[in-house]
């Protein structure tokens, strides 16, 4: 008896192609078999580009965001909002220092002691300075997880 979730495994790829109409370029996904036979062209249309020319500013994000998903600028704006707020309530002083974006990002706080002033050789001049004393701080740093990796990538 066959097992069914053993089925070939098909993917697709975004190629781009002449048009016969001379129009430009059309976009369209071949479909490739696993044994990397040759691909037939799939009537599937592709998904638009993902790269943009310009880094978008807020307005640009909502209106992004707004014309994506069918809801209201308004309300995009207020769910950006609250983000910022959650971030600011896992980041602040006397809470966690570590806030957590499923898969895209992690920001956290570390907090560095205060260093003394203290002498030593100044390894381009090879001369003795005195080098200033740190007050105590906190730095805030931001990882990149999976999924965004995978975005760069």
């Amino acid at each position: 008896m066959a097992d069914r979730r053993k089925s070939p495994c098909k993917a697709y790829l975004r190629v781009k192609i002449a048009l016969k109409t001379g129009y430009g370029w059309g976009c369209h996904r071949v479909l490739l078999d696993n044994q990397g036979g040759s691909g037939r062209i799939s009537n599937m249309p592709a998904k638009k580009s993902s790269s943009t020319e310009s880094k978008f500013n807020k307005t640009q994000i909502l209106e992004h965001i707004s014309a994506s998903t069918g809801v209201a600028k308004k309300e995009v704006s207020a769910v950006l909002d609250s983000l910022a707020e959650v971030i600011q309530l896992h980041v602040n002083k006397k809470s966690v220092g570590e806030f957590v974006l499923p898969g895209l990002l992690k920001i956290s706080t570390v907090k560095k002691p205060a260093v003394k002033a203290r002498k030593g050789i100044s390894p381009f001049t090879k001369e003795e300075v005195t080098f200033k004393a740190r007050p105590a701080s906190t730095v805030v740093k931001v990882r990149p997880l999976k999924k965004l990796k995978e975005m760069v990538l």
